[in-house]
């Protein structure tokens, strides 16, 4: 991976960067090296990024010519619409609040530059703008209202670096460095790679999708395809645009980080598994119900409620019946109701958190198939039995033993033909990303329970008959969806 840092002037540039190329904007837009080089980060530190100058221009031919730019144009676009900036901003109301409020005066401006503040009580302030607005140098603007005391910020702009006071300098260059040394660290002690590879992992998450054995598969089967890997976790949002693809191995959900960080990657060219529009429709029950009815795939008898329509659901289902939340995962959030009054109780609570939810007829088995599809093609199976003694795979009142049921891999040839075409029919109404659908089979009929984004693969068990080839499959996906994004078609 090529580091170019991009400014008017080289000159003004004072902070010596290991393995970062500074060059003239006139370099880069003119100079016919830059245009056939692949594989390249722009940071572009131009005077201005109004349209048409040469900062415009420089993150402008950077995404034609395959080069990630940094700030890209729809960042530039975003700091012109004030509207924006404070949609977005209001996601760090409490921040702001806390940050500010040792300040005297009522305005105040912080000067952010690659993340950070030169008074360290700001660091986490600026590392929140810097991740919503990844712009080297930024300058934000807040003032206080007299009535109620609140701060709020006014504007956020990029600043050139002649607007950068001059006792401001040192403490910038020792950002500078601390910014692109850290994460390329090991740069010069590891062999040359092609593309590379951020994994955002929880540390502390209880149940993750990818065991620690299943995280290094993964990096193994990476470094195989020359990708340079790195574990990554919701503290690198800003670092997105370092990376050539972004594979999540959290646990997701619509309003959540790992939502932001796939949103973010998608946005920048990154290739994303899994996708922002997977996670929206695979978190979301209500789509998959609509979805899967409408392209006339078997689900178990269904009903969207609402609080109008819930006196329906004893008459058209019956009880024992199913309760599901609409963003629910991993079981959770998923209740059988065996009598009226648990069910009014559940309809109650659920139906204050969304204003639809899904009720569905209770079908007992004793596993569900876990068919993993991915790029539009079955890649393993498992049967995920019950939890000891409970109607689900998972069940949440055990801490540890009993909380999970057996899990069983099978060879795609032994399972009934039906229960893949299903799964994956199924998956390619999502997308054609990386997907865990659970299937019922009952006399004969399959019934789609769920579709799954980020499905669970653990050492020992998704991975059973597959070994390594499982991580190798999906890191091939990834390299090569990566190549054709590269790609550059001249017209």
């Amino acid at each position: 991976m090529t580091l170019l840092l991009v400014t008017q002037n080289p000159e003004d540039w004072k902070a010596a960067l290991p393995d970062i190329e500074v060059v003239s904007s006139k370099a880069y837009l003119n100079d016919p090296q830059f245009m056939d080089m692949r594989n390249v980060k722009v940071y572009n530190l131009c005077k201005s990024y109004r349209y048409q100058t040469a900062g415009y221009y420089v993150s402008l031919l950077a995404e034609a010519r395959g080069h990630q730019a940094i700030p890209d144009v729809t960042t530039m676009q975003d700091l012109k619409y004030q509207t924006i900036i404070r949609v977005l901003s209001d996601e760090l109301e409490g921040l702001i609040q806390k940050s500010l409020k040792e300040l005297q005066s009522n305005e105040f401006a912080l000067s952010i530059y690659f993340g950070k503040n030169v008074a360290k009580r700001y660091d986490k302030l600026s590392k929140q703008l810097f991740n919503l607005f990844t712009v080297p140098l930024l300058r934000a603007h807040f003032t206080r209202d007299k009535k109620n005391h609140k701060w709020s910020v006014q504007n956020i702009s990029a600043i050139s670096l002649s607007e950068v006071p001059d006792n401001h300098l040192p403490y910038l260059f020792d950002f500078a460095r601390e910014y692109f040394i850290k994460p390329y660290v090991s740069k010069s002690k590891r062999r040359k790679t092609i593309y590379d590879l951020a994994i955002l992992t929880n540390p502390d998450e209880k149940n993750p999708p990818s065991d620690e054995k299943a995280i290094q598969r993964f990096i193994k089967a990476a470094h195989a395809l020359d990708f340079y890997v790195e574990l990554i976790t919701k503290d690198d949002y800003n670092r997105i645009t370092e990376f050539d693809a972004l594979f999540i191995r959290e646990t997701t959900a619509v309003n959540h980080h790992t939502y932001r960080f796939a949103r973010k990657a998608f946005a920048e060219g990154l290739i994303v598994i899994d996708d922002p529009l997977s996670i929206v429709r695979c978190t979301n029950k209500v789509y998959q119900a609509e979805r899967l009815i409408k392209a006339g795939i078997s689900i178990p008898k269904t009903l969207i409620v609402n609080k109008d329509n819930a006196a329906s659901i004893i008459p058209y289902l019956g009880l024992p019946c199913i309760l599901k939340q609409p963003d629910s995962s991993f079981s959770e959030g998923v209740v059988k109701v065996k009598t009226e009054e648990e069910l009014n109780v559940w309809l109650k609570k659920l139906l204050d958190g969304s204003d639809l939810i899904i009720a569905q007829e209770y079908l007992p088995t004793d596993f569900d198939w876990r068919i993993g599809v991915l790029d539009g093609d079955p890649l393993y199976v498992c049967k995920y039995h019950m939890a000891p003694g409970h109607w689900q795979i998972m069940n949440w009142q055990k801490k540890r033993a009993g909380r999970f049921g057996r899990v069983e891999a099978f060879h795609l040839l032994e399972v009934p033909k039906q229960v893949v075409t299903t799964a994956t029919k199924a998956a390619r109404l999502i997308g054609d990303g990386l997907y865990g659908v659970d299937i019922k089979l009952i006399d004969g009929k399959t019934y789609v329970i769920e579709i799954n984004d980020n499905p669970s693969l653990d050492s020992g068990l998704e991975d059973e008959i597959l070994k390594d080839g499982l991580y190798q499959k999906i890191m091939s996906v990834i390299f090569n969806r990566i190549q054709e994004s590269k790609k550059i078609k001249w017209i």
